[in-house]
């Protein structure tokens, strides 16, 4: 908005040029989702636990974690609140990468309201069936797959691989089905990941702040060709998207940190989950995600191989999936496992950087 309605005000006072600058919205974009979560955020919760909206806690699970039982959930009603309010006012309008990224953040989040809702309203840990969250997901990545594909940009199905500098294969209408399964999953696989006091809000700073300067330095001629990386018109725009989202997760992690006052729930994970995999199939990182996301392939894959060991050879891999409440079990403080799956992800995150200049 203020690119639109300030900027051309320039020629009446010089100092309004800075609005012009994808470096200046975007820091900005973060100090307004941050500067909203901190302010709000106490009235956010407050509301919440007027409104009993309190966290269901698995019985089977880590006992210290009974004592959360009625913690405030849905806290991440004010990142998705922080993040839109901030990338209306910084994107550039016109940008339409921007639009469908906002629109696919936003639908995810409305399926992990209504599971959230209906986790509430049952007072249990149950939420929509796996079949519907399934469902409505699958729509959504849809949706954003077939939108992308008949966007006309150039070489939008082709695929790229970490270390290798050309692709590797046009997958051509095949990269629908692959879209939407990369969206789903890594959805999922945030979901999974957030269970435990300031994890997931720790781990998605990392990855925000990785993607914001793939989609910085994808969105610039000088420097995609420097790398050798494919240069994506408009993807620029996506940096304050995902500036906007480290502000509202540091924000967030203000009050999410151990012990939590208010849990992400569904709304905040399966939002932030879709996105990323969203903004890496546009900028061309599809691939990479999985590096920068080390940790949720991890958490996810723990599932998996729990769940078919289980119903091969009636046996359990772990003690307890995901795996960071194995570790839990295993002895581990929750601080300790949050702290070092934290580490972990800033090494994914440094790795897949790394690639841009081996290859």
């Amino acid at each position: 908005m203020f690119l639109e309605f300030i900027y051309p005000l320039v020629k009446y006072f010089t100092p309004f040029n800075v609005f012009q600058y994808l470096t200046f919205r975007s820091a900005y974009a973060a100090l307004t989702t941050l500067s909203i979560c901190y302010l709000f955020g106490p009235r956010i919760i407050e509301a919440l636990k007027r409104l009993k909206v309190g966290q269901a806690v698995r019985e089977d699970g880590p006992q210290t974690h009974l004592t959360k039982e009625g913690t405030p959930t849905m806290g991440g009603l004010f990142v998705i609140l922080s993040v839109t309010v901030a990338t209306l006012l910084w994107q550039d309008w016109t940008n339409s990468k921007v639009w469908v990224t906002l629109g696919a953040f936003l639908a995810f989040g409305l399926i992990g309201f209504i599971d959230d809702y209906l986790k509430v309203t049952k007072h249990n840990s149950g939420g929509l069936s796996a079949g519907a969250k399934l469902a409505g997901q699958f729509v959504v990545a849809l949706v954003v797959m077939l939108i992308l594909y008949f966007s006309g940009e150039k070489g939008i199905t082709n695929l790229y691989i970490p270390f290798f500098k050309n692709s590797v294969v046009d997958l051509g209408v095949l990269w629908i089905p692959f879209g939407i399964l990369l969206i789903v999953g890594e959805s999922n696989a945030v979901n999974f990941t957030d269970g435990l006091d300031g994890l997931l809000a720790g781990l998605l700073i990392l990855v925000f702040i990785a993607l914001a300067i793939l989609t910085y330095l994808s969105g610039r001629t000088d420097y995609s060709s420097y790398l050798g990386i494919p240069y994506i018109s408009g993807a620029g725009e996506l940096t304050v998207f995902c500036l906007a989202a480290v502000g509202a997760c540091i924000g967030f992690l203000w009050f999410n940190t151990h012990p939590a006052e208010v849990f992400l729930g569904d709304v905040g994970s399966l939002s932030l989950g879709g996105v990323l995999a969203v903004i890496s199939l546009i900028i061309k990182k599809e691939m990479l995600l999985l590096i920068i996301g080390g940790v949720f392939v991890l958490e996810i894959a723990s599932v998996v191989i729990q769940v078919t060991s289980f119903k091969l050879r009636k046996k359990r891999v772990f003690k307890m999936t995901p795996i960071h409440h194995h570790f839990e079990l295993a002895g581990w403080a929750e601080t300790k496992v949050v702290i070092r799956f934290w580490i972990l992800g800033g090494l994914f995150a440094i790795i897949a950087l790394s690639t841009l200049k081996i290859q």
